[in-house]
């Protein structure tokens, strides 16, 4: 019986895709680029197990479209990350996929070339050599975990995961985060509901079994022991913010509602920062102030941040794009960046010693 008018009817082709087992093959892991990785998960874990007084700060681009740029910032961040590691763990932001609203470019891993050819073999192998030449130069990575598929191509690489506001309530993404070697931090829904992030937290911390693939790219039965490592990242919704003051302390009754450790991290951009990025100083600056008083709940924030402020359209001709300058949201410029990180360690720094008690 012929199944052509049942099968795959919209689908056009089915293009071949290399296994992780052979992307990792052409790009290994090295010692330099395994201790990093292997450090910055062990310093989040503990931050979040109330073993390391630090604070941690995940920055950098929206997402990364050019590698030279990025590797460019990622050399200026590790400098200023030895500057203030005493008060500090700085994490690098290096996201390859973008979740779009409607329509838009999805960012390096679909389409690295820019260009609609969607060449996500190679975009795949590109984002893994970008994340070993960040931990090669020493900065540990966090990304968000959108494709359930790429994890095994680069999860060797990453120390820390979010789960972004639009998927937080997908039982795949939920499912994958069980399995995720790395902490999770999971956003408050578009409408600012953090239920969903706390419900997300606690399926995550469970078992589950579920359809994925194996290092050889074959179909496989997934099953996850769960992490324990989940925590809220708040980002704010429907245009308001929610990192004051209130909005912290709600959020903390409502995990320890949940029986879950406080552990919150605050989304300096999105609706906290109404996405204006001049706001995103304002938002630490008010976190920070929040830890100095005295509130131990709060564990981290993230920054959007490039080398050059705000964003810009993709041209069609590439050669005509800013250099160091968003194709995505619109980010803080370096020199800001480095201002509100240098801020924040110096007023933290006679505080952290109480966090632990």
């Amino acid at each position: 019986m012929n199944t052509s008018d049942l099968e795959n009817v919209n689908v056009t082709a089915f293009d071949a895709m290399p296994s992780p087992e052979e992307i990792h093959a052409r790009l290994p892991l090295g010692e330099k680029a395994a201790a990093t990785v292997k450090q910055g998960r062990e310093i989040l874990r503990n931050i979040l197990d109330r073993k390391d007084p630090r604070f941690f700060v995940v920055v950098g681009p929206c997402s990364i479209h050019d590698p030279v740029a990025g590797l460019d910032y990622a050399r200026r961040l590790k400098a200023l990350s030895d500057e203030v590691d005493d008060a500090l763990c700085l994490v690098m932001r290096v996201y390859f996929e973008k979740p779009r609203t409607t329509t838009g470019w999805k960012g390096y891993i679909n389409d690295p070339d820019m260009d609609d050819s969607f060449r996500v073999d190679k975009g795949m192998e590109k984002a893994r050599q970008f994340l070993l030449d960040v931990a090669e130069i020493g900065l540990p990575a966090g990304t968000e975990a959108l494709d359930p598929i790429s994890p095994q191509y680069i999860g060797d690489l990453i120390a820390w995961t979010a789960i972004g506001a639009r998927t937080t309530e997908s039982q795949t993404h939920r499912e994958i985060s069980s399995g995720l070697s790395t902490p999770v931090g999971f956003k408050n829904g578009t409408n600012g509901d953090i239920g969903i992030a706390i419900n997300a937290i606690l399926s995550a911390s469970r078992p589950h079994s579920f359809l994925g693939i194996n290092a050889q790219g074959r179909t496989a039965i997934v099953r996850t022991r769960g992490n324990r490592h989940g925590h809220v990242v708040l980002r704010g919704g429907d245009g308001r913010p929610n990192y004051d003051t209130v909005s912290v302390q709600m959020a903390e009754q409502a995990l320890a509602k949940a029986k879950l450790p406080t552990n919150i991290v605050v989304d300096c951009s999105h609706a906290n920062s109404f996405k204006k990025p001049e706001l995103q100083p304002l938002v630490m600056a008010d976190v920070v102030n929040q830890v100095r008083l005295g509130n131990k709940s709060l564990v981290g924030v993230m920054i959007e941040s490039n080398i050059v402020a705000g964003n810009q359209p993709i041209p069609a001709d590439l050669t005509q794009l800013k250099y160091g300058c968003s194709v995505t949201d619109a980010c803080v410029d370096w020199e800001t960046t480095e201002r509100m990180i240098r801020d924040a360690a110096v007023l933290l720094r006679d505080v952290l010693p109480d966090r632990l008690a």
